[in-house]
């Protein structure tokens, strides 16, 4: 990638706030600027909206939302598909554009695009698929109509990780159902909405549908928009601690909420497991996105009788990796988002170790500029290790032992998190105790990734409610309603 395409992006960003269908400074004309994690450079400067800003946006909203839901559902459905093939015609700037902000490999990125655009596609085909019920009551009495309505205006809070997909998997189906939308994008990666944004106004989204404001003040400007009384979904992705912040403020308004939380994934490895399908599920599993994802596998539970061969392998497959900037097609692993990411890693690693856990390879910080972290393999965790309790986020794979399923089952579930699991067993049998036993949202059986636009995403315990994807999608943005016509 040469440094003239990367300027010549740079300089073709949206760098302002969407308001009412209109590119606008913030209105104390405050800026912050946005870093490469991979150089430490800025590579743009953007609007830094205020609290005022972001009640504009919301009155931009509001002001949008009953001709909005009052548009057929073939119109939402073309302007989400001609996203869609807009997304797809610039996944090339949109896979650079995350590569620059956040760090990931560029071939990384353009799973991203695909994955996130699938979101567009997915929900331009349920848009017109919104159904209700219509019957004679038990008595005879009436006629029984269940309706569907849109929510209403919706507050969306991403996170910096996945800055396409996690914009895309919340907007689409509120698009589908009528819904009009303020997005706050992270403060680290927020080019990358701002650029998709663009997209949905060449697409065709009538002005105030989405409105985007970027701020380096994320609760000054979100708790007043949660406050008001004219908003009506709030959804997040983030951390659990400020997820439970939300919805404690969504609570006074009692607001439809969705939080998409922290993870401690565990990924179980029985002795019969096919161990070359285990090991390509592992890297898939772990070290997606540099580890920086909340279905990122973070405890590695593995049968006693493998656990030697299986580390063996890993560690092979990981030393081999190479790092640097993700725009040279050759990196695998990216920089991480900040210091702060690169400094958890490693004390998590050095408290592992402290505890008696055996490093086999990587285990430290690599020097600037950027902010890289080698990957690593601890095998030997024991039992009460930090890195088993708290969400890596990082390119660390963690490996503890057991006996007997029971035991696994047991320390798999030993964590207030429950978003997703990983299970490698060839017993079908006992593959389907694992379904029923292990308590996550969702789990991904002989495999390492599991997310699909198609399939329903989210968690269980202090990883979250509601769904996003799927069928379940949409219905996090309706409302349902009931009508009685009585018998003539």
């Amino acid at each position: 990638m040469s440094a003239e395409s990367e300027r010549a992006l740079r300089d073709s960003l949206p760098t302002q706030l969407l308001i009412d269908g209109r590119w606008t400074d913030a209105a104390s004309r405050a800026t912050f600027p946005v870093y490469d994690p991979a150089t430490g450079l800025a590579i743009a400067e953007i609007a830094d909206a205020s609290a005022d800003d972001g009640i504009r946006a919301l009155d931009a909203a509001v002001a949008a939302q009953d001709a909005w839901a009052a548009t057929s559902p073939r119109e939402r459905s073309d302007i989400l598909r001609r996203a869609f093939d807009l997304v797809q015609q610039r996944r090339e700037d949109l896979a650079l554009v995350m590569t620059l902000e956040m760090g990931k490999p560029l071939a990384e990125a353009r799973g991203e695009v695909a994955y996130g655009g699938e979101f567009l596609r997915w929900f331009s085909e349920e848009a017109v698929r919104i159904a209700g019920r219509y019957g004679l009551n038990p008595e005879g009495t009436g006629r029984v109509v269940v309706s569907q309505r849109p929510v209403g205006p919706c507050l969306f809070i991403t996170p910096w990780n996945f800055p396409l997909a996690m914009a895309t998997r919340k907007i689409a189906p509120a698009l589908a159902a009528g819904c009009t939308v303020v997005i706050k994008p992270p403060e680290l990666t927020p080019l990358t909405t701002l650029l998709f944004a663009q997209l949905l106004q060449d697409a065709g989204l009538p002005a105030g549908v989405v409105n985007v404001v970027t701020t380096t003040r994320s609760g000054e400007l979100s708790a007043p928009i949660i406050a008001d009384p004219r908003l009506r979904k709030l959804s997040f992705t983030g951390s659990t601690p400020v997820g439970k912040k939300l919805i404690a403020q969504a609570a006074e308004g009692v607001l439809r909420v969705s939080m998409e939380l922290g993870g401690n994934a565990p990924f179980v490895v029985f002795g019969d497991a096919d161990l070359d399908r285990a090991v390509d599920g592992a890297m898939a599993a772990k070290f997606r996105n540099i580890g920086q994802a909340c279905t990122a596998a973070n405890r590695f539970i593995v049968h006693t009788s493998i656990a030697d061969e299986f580390a063996r392998r890993i560690t092979e497959r990981v030393s081999a990796m190479t790092i640097g900037r993700g725009t040279d097609e050759t990196v695998q692993i990216g920089p991480l988002i900040d210091q702060r990411a690169v400094a958890k890693a490693d004390e998590l690693v050095t408290d592992a170790l402290d505890r008696g856990a055996r490093l086999l390879t990587g285990g430290r910080a690599i020097a600037g500029p950027g902010t890289f972290y080698a990957p690593t393999v601890v095998a030997d965790v024991a039992a009460g290790s930090a890195i088993l309790r708290e969400e890596i986020f990082g390119p660390v794979l963690a490996i503890a032992t057991f006996e007997d399923e029971d035991e696994a089952v047991r320390l798999a579930n030993d964590t207030e998190y429950g978003l997703v699991s990983y299970v490698f067993t060839q017993d079908l049998a006992r593959g389907h105790r694992m379904i029923d036993r292990l308590e996550t949202g969702m789990m991904g059986l002989n495999v390492g990734v599991v997310s699909n636009a198609a399939a329903p995403f989210g968690g269980v315990k202090q990883s979250g409610v509601g769904r996003e994807g799927g069928l379940e999608g949409i219905h996090e943005f309706l409302s349902t309603k009931y009508t009685l016509i009585p018998v003539a």
